[in-house]
């Protein structure tokens, strides 16, 4: 039986609790054939010192929403994902309101994969552009 989309992003909210998704307030809010978006609300838990985004939070979504996406694009009963690598140019700062990090494919291999995940506020701006390498390894029986 195939799984709706509320139901499928229902079941990916749960699993992030008590992880640091929870903690930052992290939700799955979309997804497609080859995207998926998370967002994040920007209050004061997020900010640096000054009162804007933490850069940090940010990639802390960007990475979340890039490894939820290579995750469901496996095959989960033999596989695990892990970030290898992740880069993050901040464009625009943001102190409120909600910030969506939207996670592509630009390379979806057996072993490895590279997504670019778009960061944007809720007028569209873009806040940040990330890319995240995640490898794809084989559990231990």
């Amino acid at each position: 039986m195939q799984m709706t989309k509320e139901d499928f992003l229902a079941k990916a909210n749960s699993a992030s609790k008590n992880t640091l998704m929870e903690t930052l307030d992290i939700e799955m809010v979309d997804y497609g054939d080859d995207f998926l978006v998370a967002r994040m609300p920007v209050t004061s838990k997020v900010y640096q010192p000054d009162g804007v985004l933490h850069g940090g939070a940010t990639a802390a979504l960007a990475e979340s929403v890039g490894s939820f996406a290579s995750h469901i694009f496996i095959d989960t009963e033999n596989m695990f994902v892990r970030g290898l690598e992740i880069t993050a140019n901040h464009l625009k700062s943001v102190t409120k309101g909600y910030i969506y990090a939207k996670a592509t494919f630009l390379h979806k291999g057996r072993t490895t994969q590279l997504l670019d995940i778009r960061v944007t506020d809720e007028a569209n701006n873009l806040i940040s552009i990330c890319r995240l390498s995640t490898i794809s390894l084989p559990k231990k029986k």
